[in-house]
């Protein structure tokens, strides 16, 4: 069944030059609206992931694996990238949270089709954000099991000895990259059935402001 929005374009294509413009104001007012409530929704999904991760990361954030992080020597990375990616993350937010101010008050459909263009950058740009932050914590943290933690010194103690140290490190580096890189399609499969609807929404609005402007 069509929705409302539906209607009124298929009724403002099948109108005449002639007649008033009315209809053009019902369609412009719909997709302001249906994309006014997306970018909301953008900022709230975000907002809630951001609180989801931070509660997770405070609960894991015990002295027991404070002191592993620092026995593994990537305690002080760890903290760093953690404070770069607190910030990012809530810059995004803000930037969420401002396109959405944005589009609340947009009297235009060329205005309105700028801020969706917006939305859909700064979305794409949290997502690889996301993505590379996730990528570089696992390779700190491979790196701080493997070079420090007792079972990857003795892994690599054991791989000496018998002479094969360079076809160990050729499968470490091997599985570390297969292994991030499924991780890194299944987080961005992720993003792309959270955000991806939303975005794809945005686009049809998009698209059919783009027809009203003809």
């Amino acid at each position: 069944m069509m929705d409302e929005l539906e209607l009124l374009k298929k009724d403002w294509q099948n109108k005449e030059d002639h007649l008033p413009k009315l209809s053009y104001d019902q369609i412009y007012k719909m997709i302001w609206k249906k994309s006014s409530s997306i970018v909301k929704w953008i900022f709230y999904i975000s907002l809630i992931e951001f609180i989801f991760w931070a509660g997770i990361n405070i609960l894991f954030s015990d002295p027991e694996s404070m002191q592993e992080l620092k026995a593994m020597h990537i305690y002080n990375v760890m903290m760093v990238l953690n404070f770069v990616n607190y910030g990012v993350i809530l810059y995004f937010i803000y930037k969420f949270y401002k396109n959405y101010r944005k589009i609340s008050f947009t009297d235009s459909s060329k205005k309105l089709m700028r801020t969706i263009l917006d939305v859909k950058k700064t979305v794409t740009q949290y997502v690889w954000f996301n993505l590379m932050i996730f990528a570089i914590t696992m390779i700190i943290s491979i790196y701080g099991v493997l070079i420090y933690g007792p079972q990857g010194k003795e892994i690599i103690a054991s791989a000496m000895q018998e002479g094969n140290e360079a076809t160990f490190w050729f499968l470490v580096i091997t599985v570390s990259m297969i292994f991030t890189a499924v991780l890194l399609v299944l987080i961005w499969l992720f993003y792309k059935l959270l955000y991806g609807i939303l975005l794809k929404r945005l686009k049809e609005n998009y698209n059919d402001l783009k027809k009203l402007e003809v």
